[in-house]
Order: structure tokens, then sequence, then C-alpha cells
């Protein structure tokens, strides 16, 4: 073997490995996260799951044996959209006994005030136990509203729902918190796929699975825990934590 063939052979290895780590790099970098944590459930107890009319018919009675401790069901999206299940799953939800919420999903081109309007119309004399829940993300969002003007909208739907009476809190995921609610005060909802969700406990929700299979509901459903024990659960359900 002459010198120059071993140097072409030595420098056609030296470049398959380069592309063979660059591409291991990349497929890392790229690869979307499996939606779905294990967690803890000796450090947080309390189970609870967020539906909407895609979910189709659930068996709350099956949810509830199933070892559920709460629910959030969409109510309304926007100015004018109302989740037409909502009657039905909040009626049903509350029959197994279980505490229920309502959740908003927060639309960036709408105005603050008209979406809450529709949301208090969509969730009527029900009462949720839970703090009403605005869904604020990205996806399914138009990219060319500028950020103050999302956070200045997401603000007057918090402060009207709070003056008619209701607690809030505020459902996202990592770049929806660090864009739209780190620098205020809202109580969070928080999506993350990693354990810990963020690096600090600010947060009382953590949605950990997108994946999740309940007894009770056909299909994947989302999986949510509190951030605390069963008795500091209790506690904020009566608004005393």
């Amino acid at each position: 073997m002459t010198d120059r063939l071993a140097k072409r052979i030595a420098t056609t290895i030296v470049a398959a490995t380069a592309a063979l780590v660059a591409a291991l790099c990349m497929w890392r970098v790229l690869a979307p996260s499996e939606p779905h944590v294990e967690v803890d459930r000796a450090r947080y107890p309390v189970r609870g799951i967020d539906i909407s009319r895609h979910n189709g018919t659930v068996d709350f009675d099956s949810v509830a044996a199933a070892g559920i401790e709460f629910v959030y069901i969409k109510a309304s999206e926007g100015t004018s959209h109302r989740d037409r299940a909502y009657p039905r799953n909040r009626r049903e939800a509350a029959g197994a006994g279980l505490p229920v919420g309502a959740y908003h999903f927060f639309r960036f081109e709408c105005d603050g005030r008209r979406q809450a309007v529709n949301f208090l119309a969509a969730i009527g004399d029900s009462d949720p136990e839970l703090p009403l829940a605005i869904d604020i993300e990205e996806w399914g969002n138009p990219a060319e509203v500028a950020t103050d003007v999302v956070v200045e909208r997401l603000r007057t739907m918090r402060t009207l729902l709070e003056n008619a009476g209701y607690r809030t809190v505020v459902y996202t995921n990592k770049n929806g918190y660090h864009r739209f609610v780190e620098a205020d005060d809202a109580e969070l909802w928080i999506c993350s796929f990693t354990d810990p969700p963020l690096p600090h406990g600010r947060w009382r929700l953590w949605q950990h699975s997108h994946r999740a299979h309940v007894p009770g509901i056909d299909g994947d459903v989302d999986l949510n825990t509190f951030n605390g024990s069963r008795a500091e659960f209790h506690r904020w359900l009566l608004g005393s934590d």
C-alpha cells in the first residue's frame, strides 16, 4: 500500500466518522421528545386529566375509580367558539364526584375582554371548583401577533375573570412560559416533558403526558399532576392555599 493510498483511506475514515457524529447530533436535536414523563407518585400523589369533545364520550365513573382526582374540561375558544361537549362532560364528571375545572383556548388575534365574555358565557352557572384555566400556546395561533399585544390581551382577560369572582391559572408550555407568563404573577399550569418541568417550583399543575391511558376514555388523554400533597390539593380547591 502506497503512502498516498493510505492517506486517502485515513481521510475517508475520518470524514465518514465526522459525518456520522454530525448526523447523530442533528438527530438528537431534531427528533421529537416523547410526550410522556413518569411522575414520582410518592412526591406528587394527585393526578388529573384534561379533555375536550375530541375525547368522545367519557365514562367518568371509571375515570374516578382509576384514581383520577380532578378534571379540566374545554369550555370555549376565542370570542365565539364553545365546546358543545362541555355541559355534558361537566355534569357527568361532577356526578362521578370529580372536582371540575373549565379551560379556554386563548386566541392571540382576539380581544382579551371579548374572550373573557365568551368563556364566562360558556361556563354559565356551572361554577367550576378549580380555577378557570386559560390555555395560551403558540401552536394553532398566528405567528405575526406581537408578544406585548398577546401579554396585554391575556392580562385583560385574567383581570375580567378575577373581577367576576373567579380564580385563574394559565396553561402553557416552556416557550409560552418564557414569552408570556414568566414576568407575571399568574398561577402556572405547565406542559413539560422533562423532570423537573421547570428549574424552579413556580408551578401549580404539570401536564406531563399526552399519551396516558385511563379507563373510561378511548384513546390517549392528557395527564396532569398537582404540585403538592393531597391535603394541599384540597386546600387549593377551597381557595385557602
